[in-house]
């Protein structure tokens, strides 16, 4: 396998890679805005401990019911 790399080509589909990172990048960085990053797609808590949000009730596959609001900015948990 002796194949000559198409550097046009190969160029291109690193910007494409880029552009799709960047937008994953960029949904990510609005998302955190006003969702917790423990909180998963099922609205279930994945942090490794305790939080007032999780529900104590509503136990699923060892996940918690997050009760937390989508109305707060948590950037602050973790900026400096």
């Amino acid at each position: 396998m002796n194949e000559k790399v198409d550097k046009e080509r190969y160029q291109a589909s690193i910007a494409r890679l880029e552009e799709i990172f960047r937008g994953i990048s960029d949904t990510t960085n609005q998302v955190s805005t006003w969702r917790c990053p423990y909180k998963n797609a099922q609205d279930r808590c994945t942090a490794g401990f305790r939080c007032r949000n999780q529900s104590k009730f509503d136990i699923k596959d060892n996940l918690s019911l997050c009760t937390g609001s989508d109305n707060l900015d948590y950037r602050a948990a973790w900026e400096v």
